[in-house]
């Protein structure tokens, strides 16, 4: 390939400008909620537009059912054994649009205004996921090959869980052998400045009860003689943190990779304003592990968080009871090194062992993962660096992720393979909150990334 293939490329991209952001609009429009069974039609018909626009990119395509929602791929290998084999991975589904009032426009009627284009599923992560599409079928259309070989991965139920995409790829694992990954649903760090991610967070899940009476009590007739399920959760779960915000957990530290010397200098150096983050976030406060800067508690240090806390009566007026049960839902965020399956232990542990007489406890595991941490001194690293500087005209910083991407995880697993986190959203575009938006020039320019980046990873030497 030469500069003046990508340069018949860079044309057609500017002339395919309203053309792409119709596309967009059109898979929008598509409600393919995989969470609620009333929207299995939509999302068969958002799998089978998928499929069309991979087709149209000059790309061998198949839908694949599964056991929940349809997986959509398309390959092309014209590119040869010498180049690389690139797996592009994205997900169709969106998550529901509730609360619907506290949309400007609805939902599924792609709006633009102040430059945004305003739709659920905008940048997570049907937007994201289409810049690719479009960059492949613009070498396609033009040059009529690509400087690599490409396999798209494109499923319907990241939103839930992504039940069925690990037993698809290792169905797959030889036939989808790659040499790198490419996802697209992270964000740059600011909306001047473009980012890849370097770094994720594992997580594990779990949801604890505490059951007392086999009923709800008068509170006044049995109150003081049977012990409260809820006083004795909230009594639990205040001895997660210490007063340093520390997690008390026995041994929960004791793998934890510790930031480098390099890394702490490198976030130090990050435009960031603590006020206005706690300003933008309606907190009087912010709060964490001492000892650590606010993106530092955020992208490599450990949590324990309750994500939602219930028991008893939570209806408008008082109603006197001594409730039989209460549960929390918990997660916590881990660091590269620790293990998610002995740390859900280690915590249903210390959470039997502070929980008082009078009440029993049930706990539940749901999922886990692990965290990852990529060298980015590497080729592809370099490649998608340079392509993201072309298209932004700004060199991308290096930044990890606070959130978990289990496919990650997956695709080191089965491929054994790195992953370049390319975002080109931002964390203010409201995704899973109404209102959810894209920057439409970021649209248009992760296109011209992704496009560059086809002739950066063309022009390596061959694996």
């Amino acid at each position: 390939m030469n500069q003046v293939s990508f340069s018949s490329v860079e044309t057609y991209l500017n002339l395919q400008q309203e053309t792409h952001l119709e596309t967009l609009k059109q898979l929008l429009r598509i409600p393919s909620i995989s969470a609620d069974s009333r929207y299995l039609p939509a999302m068969q018909e958002t799998a089978e537009y998928v499929r069309s626009l991979l087709a149209d990119a000059g790309l061998q395509t198949e839908i694949h059912q599964t056991p929940g929602h349809p997986i959509v791929t398309g390959e092309w290998r014209g590119a040869g054994d010498g180049a690389p084999t690139v797996l592009v991975y994205g997900h169709y589904d969106v998550q529901p649009p509730d609360p619907l009032d506290l949309w400007t426009t609805p939902p599924f009627e792609p709006t633009i205004r102040d430059g945004k284009i305003f739709a659920r599923g905008a940048t997570d992560d049907k937007g994201q996921m289409l810049t690719h599409i479009l960059a492949v079928a613009a070498w396609m259309k033009t040059v009529g090959r690509l400087p690599a070989n490409v396999v798209f991965v494109i499923e319907g139920e990241e939103e839930v869980g992504s039940n069925h995409l690990t037993d698809f790829l290792r169905e797959k694992q030889h036939e989808y052998a790659c040499n790198v990954a490419v996802v697209s649903d992270t964000s740059m760090y600011s909306a001047d400045l473009p980012a890849i991610t370097y770094g994720l967070r594992g997580i594990l899940a779990c949801e604890v009860t505490v059951q007392g009476p086999h009923r709800d009590l008068h509170s006044g007739v049995f109150g003081g003689a049977v012990q409260n399920p809820t006083l004795a959760l909230a009594r639990m779960l205040g001895q997660l943190h210490d007063d340093q915000g520390r997690i008390q957990v026995p041994g929960f530290y004791d793998d934890v990779l510790e930031l480098s010397v390099e890394e702490r200098q490198e976030f130090a150096r990050l435009p960031f304003d603590d006020e206005a983050f706690r300003k933008d976030l309606g907190v009087p406060a912010t709060f964490g592990e001492v000892g650590y800067s606010t993106l530092e508690r955020r992208w490599a240090r450990p949590t324990c968080d309750v994500n939602g806390l219930y028991g008893g009566y939570t209806g408008e007026g008082p109603k006197t009871i001594v409730p039989s049960s209460a549960t929390a839902k918990i997660t916590c965020r881990l660091v590269p090194r620790q293990n998610a399956e002995k740390l859900t232990q280690a915590l249903e542990e210390f959470l039997r062992a502070h929980c008082p007489p009078g009440v029993t406890m049930q706990f539940r595991n749901y999922h886990g993962c692990e965290a990852h941490v990529f060298d980015t001194s590497g080729p592809y690293f370099r490649s998608a660096s340079q392509a993201i500087a072309y298209a932004f005209g700004k060199e991308p910083v290096f930044i990890r992720e606070g959130g978990s991407i289990p496919v990650v995880a997956t695709f080191a697993e089965i491929f054994g393979v790195e992953t370049l986190l390319l975002g080109w959203g931002l964390n203010s575009d409201n995704l899973h909150s109404p209102n959810e938006h894209f920057h439409v020039a970021n649209f248009h320019g992760g296109i011209r990334a992704s496009a560059k980046l086809w002739e950066e990873l063309g022009a390596m030497p061959p694996q």
